[in-house]
């Protein structure tokens, strides 16, 4: 199932006096925000729309100024939120790349037909990505997001096939 919103950052600390946030950015190009006039932020329950003033880049971390938010108290109100944008806003993919949340729940089955269970988490490792595997039952499989594994993503109808390395599956 498509997210219609996608996670592009988590507001980690405040920044300064002035109403400045810390973030990790969550997607691969941080210059992105630069073109962003809004996030979303999902508080009580609802997604509200913060407009973004000021970008500034800090070591691996994006510095942003919302409008409204003046002090550092106001800062501190929105530690650890994840920052959100509509889909229609995300930059295009290149083939073969896909946003995390459309992975998440994905069923995945062996080329011979055997169910694995879904896909419950991304793991980013740097070098290529891990995908976790919750079966019905059973310990989490670990499978590594390379191509000699992952024969095919069907985003539209919710699978992936894999050809496990050795030893992966007990």
């Amino acid at each position: 199932m498509r997210c219609e919103q996608l996670e592009v950052g988590k507001i980690v600390n405040t920044h300064g006096v002035r109403g400045s946030v810390k973030v990790i950015p969550l997607t691969d190009d941080p210059t992105r925000y630069e073109q962003l006039d809004w996030v979303y932020i999902q508080q009580n329950g609802k997604l509200e729309k913060i407009y973004i003033d000021d970008v500034k880049y800090q070591k691996n971390n994006i510095i942003l100024k919302f409008r409204h938010v003046n002090t550092i108290d106001d800062a501190e109100k929105l530690k650890n939120k994840m920052l959100l944008i509509d889909r229609d806003k995300a930059v295009k993919l290149p083939e073969n790349r896909y946003f995390i949340c459309d992975l998440i729940g994905l069923e995945v089955k062996t080329q011979e037909g055997q169910y694995l269970g879904k896909i419950s988490d991304v793991i980013s490792t740097g070098s290529s990505d891990v995908y976790i595997i919750k079966p019905l039952e059973g310990k989490d499989i670990l499978i590594p997001a390379i191509k000699e594994v992952v024969i095919q993503i069907d985003i539209d109808n919710n699978s992936m096939i894999v050809k496990p390395l050795e030893g992966l599956i007990e």
